[in-house]
């Protein structure tokens, strides 16, 4: 594995991160807490020790689950985790950034993976009016203070929200996490350039494009009711996969595609990490062999 600190928040963490948001429910599977034991335990074996997980990955779901699976050595991991949301159900949730709001989701964002601080807190891709509450980022600034939280960052909405992105050292954030994949490029025209100028550390989500730049759908693939991709119906399969293979021609011969992809983000210079979901101990130990394709 190779580590990078992530731009003037002094954290270290290694290039591939671990994203947790099907452990909330929402990508057709449903977790056990022993699956989640095996997966973290996979992850450790090589090198992986950042998780990324949120408030409204189920209603704090994901974060009980990884909590239950790393209480007995919290030191050895660095996590982050998301504000904003409250979870109702599959693909629903509401709104909750007052500062009473934020307040009550980091208590319970604590209690629920069994840690007395988060070492990264992001806003969770909300639109600008709740960005521009100053009175909610002081009160996060001051759980900042009290040793709760020890970087704040901000996860950009949808595409890309540059606006927000230069405003993050003024709020008090140095970490944006950003959507951001060869096939979905648009951060780079603005945000990831801003995110340089002020050394904002910066986290690729979704560097697979959801999946697809596995390269193993088809246009007939189909997912689960229960599962967020379901959502874009067969059109939107239709419309990745066809994207996917217009790139297909770019990956060296006998390199596996998600490797590829991994480390084509990661080249970036603005790119610190990122954060590639999993299914099971494999997936993810399969993930961290894109680290290879760095020159070190």
């Amino acid at each position: 594995m190779i580590y990078r600190t992530l731009g003037k928040s002094g954290i270290k963490i290694p290039v591939i991160g671990l994203g947790t948001w099907q452990f909330g429910g929402e990508w057709g599977k449903d977790y056990t807490a022993q699956e989640v034991v095996e997966i973290m335990a996979a992850a450790k074996s090589v090198g992986i020790n950042f998780i990324d997980t949120a408030e409204c990955y189920g209603d704090h779901l994901s974060e009980k689950l990884i909590g239950e699976a790393i209480h007995n050595e919290r030191d050895k991991w660095i996590i982050a985790t998301k504000f904003g949301h409250k979870y109702n159900k599959f693909q629903d949730r509401t709104v909750a950034s007052s500062p009473a709001d934020v307040t009550a989701q980091l208590e319970a964002s604590l209690r629920a993976l069994q840690t007395d601080h988060v070492d990264l807190y992001l806003f969770h891709s909300l639109n600008d009016e709740a960005f521009n509450n100053q009175e909610m980022w002081t009160v996060l600034q001051n759980h900042q203070k009290a040793g709760k939280i020890r970087v704040l960052g901000i996860s950009v909405s949808h595409m890309d929200n540059p606006g927000q992105v230069k405003r993050a050292t003024e709020v008090g954030a140095s970490v944006i996490e950003i959507a951001y994949n060869r096939i979905w490029k648009i951060a780079e025209k603005e945000s990831l350039p801003e995110c340089q100028r002020q050394n904002l550390g910066v986290l690729a989500r979704v560097p697979l494009a959801s999946g697809y730049l596995t390269g193993k759908f088809n246009p007939n693939s189909t997912f689960a009711a229960n599962d967020v991709r379901s959502l874009n119906g067969q059109k939107g399969v239709e419309q990745h996969v066809k994207l996917v293979e217009e790139i297909r021609n770019e990956v060296p011969a006998g390199v596996p595609m998600a490797h590829w992809a991994m480390a084509w983000c990661l080249k970036h210079p603005a790119v610190h990490a990122v954060l590639p979901g999993c299914k099971n101990p494999a997936q993810v130990i399969d993930n961290a062999r894109a680290a290879e394709l760095l020159e070190r």
